[in-house]
């Protein structure tokens, strides 16, 4: 579904000659609906790829959305429309709930947070509850990039599925996604392309 940059295509999320202190030269482009399975070893730059993109780390190169150059946005306002769910979240209030944006509860509940669940401390959760709220968190917000760091390395298979669902909802809804992922069956459930990594940069693209 994504490609490496061809110049060819309506692109969502485009990425030009990106490199940081871990990767180099990475280039990529995905249209509408597309995504891409970040693939290779630990160390390979997958984190480093999906912190540069969402301007977390210093970076050089271009990012565009939507053929809007990041440089012309506000930090803030870019991180609402690209979405960066790391492997282990930051967690800055202390109830679940209050991370949530205006209607991600319902999001919640449909990743299978129960309601009361939100009004406990952030710390009283299992990691894969505090998964599913960082996820909820992030899809309830309608970002047109996701980055997703192993976004369902905590859950069990009824979980995981309850994941998968809104991703596909959310690429039918015409959102980039870029996802880190160890699970091959689960690239195959998602139809996604692969781009493995290897010491910074893209080794192949399938």
């Amino acid at each position: 579904m994504g490609s490496q940059d061809n110049g060819e295509g309506v692109s969502r999320l485009e990425v030009r000659g990106l490199g940081s202190a871990v990767i180099r030269d990475v280039s990529l482009r995905l249209g509408p609906g597309e995504g891409l399975a970040v693939t290779g070893p630990s160390g390979s730059g997958k984190t480093s790829l999906f912190r540069a993109i969402a301007d977390l780390d210093p970076n050089e190169g271009e990012v565009l959305l939507s053929g809007e150059a990041r440089s012309r946005m506000p930090a803030p306002e870019w991180r609402r429309r690209v979405a960066y769910v790391p492997a282990e979240p930051a967690w800055w209030l202390e109830t679940a709930g209050e991370h949530l944006p205006e209607g991600g509860a319902a999001m919640a509940k449909r990743l299978g947070l129960a309601p009361a669940l939100l009004g406990k401390p952030v710390a009283s959760l299992s990691t894969g509850e505090r998964q599913r709220l960082a996820l909820a968190a992030a899809f309830a917000r309608a970002p047109q990039v996701l980055l997703l760091d192993e976004p369902t390395s905590a859950l069990d298979e009824a979980n995981r599925g309850d994941v998968e669902d809104a991703i596909l909802e959310m690429l039918a809804g015409g959102a980039a996604l870029l996802i880190a992922s160890h699970d091959p069956a689960q690239v195959g459930r998602l139809g996604l392309a692969v781009l493995r990594m290897q010491d910074g940069r893209v080794a192949e693209a399938e």
